[in-house]
């Protein structure tokens, strides 16, 4: 009787125990249900791998044949010297030279208010076609000047308007670290600027008109001519020799012939005895 209530009570205190498991089960199982769900993490935004390297990009295009008339007018000051590089068909012949030969060339460019500075007496006008040639020459060097290399150059240095003698077109240079100056013997300038260098051309500003000395002064006269020397005579033919009558005296020729005479009538009284 006492092992039958033991196992009652045991089974009992197992339901009890059962129901008490499946009520905590559906209470937690009802919690969670209602419990908002936890947001996700923020995503960390993925930063764009760098593009691959590519084929370096080409430099700018060339601009065409070099013009020095085109140079001049980029910088907007020089319309009276790109009239006269025109007029005087200079223009051209420096651009052709550039383009189509190896000639490097280096130009000194006065602006317009340098030929307004001009001396007194002394224009465009008062120089003649030839002479207006002349003057863009002597701002001509037929050689490429760098800016280091103008202490390079010997004195007088040649222009492309001819001989570099004192009455002529003289263009001597002088240098003081980076400043350059130049006189012609009638004005001194200054290189004021660096326009254009390309390695065959160099342009650079000066700050006056270069006059050549060969318009003001009157040059010295050539020497004279050495003195002509006197042609020798010509031999005269043996044709040409004076007779024996020429020569001897008309008295000598008289005696002879009596020796001659003489002489016969002595052989012929020999022959007769």
């Amino acid at each position: 009787m006492m092992n039958m209530k033991k196992q009652l009570n045991l089974q009992h205190s197992s339901s009890v125990l059962l129901i008490m498991i499946m009520i905590m089960i559906t209470l937690f199982t009802t919690t969670l249900a209602q419990s908002p769900a936890t947001a996700p993490a923020p995503s960390v935004p993925i930063p764009p791998s760098p593009p691959l390297p590519g084929p370096a990009s080409p430099g700018p295009a060339p601009s065409g044949p070099t013009n020095i008339t085109a140079i001049l007018e980029k910088v907007g000051k020089f319309n009276i010297f790109i009239r006269l590089l025109k007029s005087t068909g200079l223009a051209d012949q420096i651009n052709s030279e550039i383009n189509n030969t190896n000639q490097a060339i280096t130009l000194f460019a006065p602006p317009d208010n340098a030929f307004s500075g001009l001396p007194s007496g002394t224009s465009l006008n008062s120089f003649t076609g030839e002479q207006q040639i002349k003057l863009v020459q002597f701002h001509l060097l037929s050689t490429y000047v760098s800016p280091i290399q103008f202490q390079t150059l010997s004195n007088p240095v040649r222009t492309q308007a001819g001989s570099s003698r004192d009455d002529q077109f003289p263009l001597n240079l002088i240098t003081s670290g980076t400043n350059v100056t130049m006189t012609t013997g009638i004005v001194n300038a200054t290189v004021v600027n660096k326009i254009y260098t390309d390695g065959q051309l160099a342009v650079y500003e000066v700050d006056k008109v270069l006059l050549p000395r060969q318009f003001y002064v009157t040059p010295s006269p050539a020497p004279a001519p050495a003195p002509a020397l006197p042609k020798p005579k010509k031999s005269q033919p043996l044709s040409a020799a004076p007779s024996i009558s020429t020569v001897v005296p008309s008295s000598a020729v008289s005696i002879s012939r009596y020796i001659g005479v003489s002489f016969a009538v002595a052989v012929v009284a020999v022959s007769a005895i």
